[in-house]
């Protein structure tokens, strides 16, 4: 039986996380979950609704308190419709609000029913200071405004929150200037592929 994978690809604003989850969702056949085009409609109209800034999300209480874990919940029960019928899945979102939880995946099959048999892969894509912060300035997207008013107390406190899941199976990716090429995701399946017949608990890179 092929075992359907649900790969969390985390990292920074800037990182190129994007890049990299479709990068990973083409040569694996995976379905693309992206956690701004599955929820940014319905999230501007709450936000709106309660009278806040539809496009801020880092200095909107509301946002955080209400909204955002809706928008985790809402793109992990689409995995879990994909992974039912035997489709792996890419979930593109930052996910850094659970990052202090070792168990966080463990509590994500459980609580959204996944298959027993479905294996998450958490894939970080790392960069450095300046290219993530040029790559969110080439975007120009309205969210971004108060990460670049301060970028620097951004970019500390996205390093300072270390991702600490608990994972059998993980990818980390180098994505500065020269960027992510399909032949090194091609390389890092394949050494992904490799570790399921050695043991668990190694990193493929």
């Amino acid at each position: 039986m092929t075992v359907p994978r649900a790969y969390f690809v985390i990292g920074p604003a800037g990182s190129g996380k994007s890049t990299v989850a479709r990068l990973l969702a083409r040569l694996t056949g995976a379905a693309y979950i992206d956690k701004d085009t599955a929820c940014t409609r319905f999230t501007e109209a709450l936000l709106e609704l309660a009278g806040t800034d539809p496009s801020e999300r880092d200095l909107n209480p509301y946002y955080q308190s209400a909204v955002m874990d809706l928008e985790y919940l809402t793109v992990l029960d689409l995995a879990r419709d994909n992974l039912a019928v035997g489709r792996p899945v890419v979930l593109d979102a930052p996910f850094g609000r659970y990052f202090s939880r070792p168990d966080y995946l463990a509590e994500v099959a459980e609580r959204h029913s996944w298959p027993r048999h479905a294996e998450p892969v958490v894939v970080r894509v790392e960069t450095d200071s300046d290219t993530a912060r040029a790559r969110v300035l080439a975007r120009g997207c309205a969210r971004d405004v108060s990460k670049l008013a301060d970028w620097d107390a951004f970019w500390q406190k996205s390093q300072d929150n270390a991702c600490r899941w608990s994972s059998r199976h993980s990818l980390v990716f180098d994505n500065r200037a020269d960027g992510v090429t399909p032949d090194a995701v091609a390389r890092a399946l394949g050494g992904l592929a490799d570790d399921d017949v050695r043991e668990p608990g190694l990193t493929a890179r």
